[in-house]
């Protein structure tokens, strides 16, 4: 019994090995099959022959997207707005509405999406599809960038501010990417901020504590983000102050008859009015250049709040002397100096001059003898009188006398030995 069940265990094991083999080998014949079929079908359908490009274009200028599709056969081609699902176009035809956007292909293979006066809207993602079984696509995106502007009605105007206040300039721009906003000097100079001398501000905000007058000038908002061009405003900041005044010289002294110039230094916002008064109080001249005569000269040259003050004075006279005042008002103040001019005495211009000269002693030698005689000195001669001085009425002049002491000394000697 236990023999004829164990060979039909034998046999019903064969039985399912045989039937397991043969859906095996059915199997892989069915999969190799399949795959082939799959290939097959995979090598005769469109394919995209190259991924579409990002697209990179400033606002304005015009856009172009590329889809490459080998082997289209009887395919279509579609391009879609992916974020608003809005059809483009069709194969040969723009569906879109939008006049700016048009279609252009070549060789049945590269497909042109064109976008026109390219608007900030136009940012976004770009489907071309081919109407497959499953649908086959690509997307690429067009990135659009706007150079910075400035908002000119949340951006500061030009400022005029006592000195002492608070002042915060402002600028506002606008672009994509977001713009970066910096503040500096239009003359270069650094800016005294947060107690720093600093050449450059970063931010929409320049905000000065206590405002000097060293902070007055024209001030530069530049806006930039890397697409060009970078833009900028000027704003100009005026410090209101009254006038201040300096004097190099208190004390100028001159002679009579000599040219004498006085000088004056004043600071002011708004610009001061300037002018030169006696010591009696009469006012001499007027800003900017006034002649009086040919007395009285003034200049005044203007740099920024600083003005520089000068009154020339020709040919001064015993009655110039005396004190002299520069005065500088504007609206907030007055303020005024006083220079004292007085008299020094003239330099001397005569000069004398005297010379002397040493006679020589005169060699006499006698024919008989042969020694030398030297006549004895007889002092030297007097000194000459200086160019124009006159001689004592009837004295002999210099040379004649030498000449007749040296006649004399000759009969002598001819005398003697004779």
């Amino acid at each position: 019994m236990s023999d004829t069940r164990l060979v039909a265990a034998a046999l019903l094991f064969l039985c399912v090995l045989h039937v397991s083999g043969r859906r095996i080998r059915n199997l892989e014949t069915n999969g190799i099959s399949t795959a082939i079929e799959e290939f097959t079908n995979e090598a005769l359908l469109p394919r995209f022959a190259e991924p579409i490009p990002n697209v990179t274009v400033t606002i304005g200028r015009d856009a172009l997207l590329a889809c490459v599709v080998d082997n289209l056969r009887g395919y279509k081609v579609a391009w879609v707005r992916v974020d608003t699902q809005t059809i483009l176009s069709i194969h040969h035809n723009v569906i879109t509405q939008n006049p700016r956007i048009s279609l252009s292909y070549n060789d049945h293979r590269s497909w042109y999406l064109h976008i026109k006066n390219v608007h900030e809207a136009d940012r976004g993602w770009y489907m071309c599809q081919v109407n497959t079984d499953p649908m086959r696509s690509r997307q690429g995106y067009l990135q659009v960038v706007v150079p910075p502007s400035i908002v000119d009605r949340e951006t500061s105007t030009d400022m005029v501010v006592r000195e002492s206040a608070n002042v915060t300039l402002t600028c506002k721009a606008t672009g994509y990417p977001e713009p970066y906003v910096m503040w500096r000097r239009e003359d270069g100079d650094d800016i005294n901020y947060n107690g720093e001398n600093v050449n450059v501000v970063d931010g929409e905000l320049l905000h000065i504590t206590k405002v000097s007058r060293l902070h007055m000038g024209a001030y530069l908002c530049i806006a930039s983000n890397g697409v060009p061009p970078s833009i900028s405003k000027r704003v100009a900041l005026r410090v209101q102050f009254p006038p201040m005044l300096s004097i190099p010289n208190q004390l100028e002294g001159a002679y009579v008859g000599q040219d004498v110039s006085l000088e004056c230094h004043t600071e002011a916002y708004p610009t001061s009015i300037n002018y030169w008064t006696t010591e009696r109080g009469d006012m001499i001249v007027s800003d900017p250049v006034f002649i009086l005569g040919d007395k009285y000269e003034a200049v005044s040259m203007d740099n920024g709040y600083n003005k520089y003050m000068m009154l020339k004075i020709r040919s001064v006279s015993k009655t110039d002397f005396g004190s002299y005042k520069c005065v500088a008002k504007n609206s907030l103040g007055e303020t005024d100096g006083v220079i004292k001019l007085d008299e020094i005495p003239a330099p001397s211009t005569t000069s004398t001059s005297t010379s002397s000269f040493v006679t020589p002693p005169v060699v006499v030698k006698k024919k008989d003898y042969d020694d030398d005689y030297t006549l004895p000195s007889m002092g030297s001669p007097p000194a000459r009188r200086p160019q124009g001085a006159r001689s004592t009425a009837g004295a002999p002049s210099d040379g004649v006398t030498w000449f007749l002491s040296s006649l004399l000394c000759w009969s002598v000697l001819y005398s003697s030995y004779s």
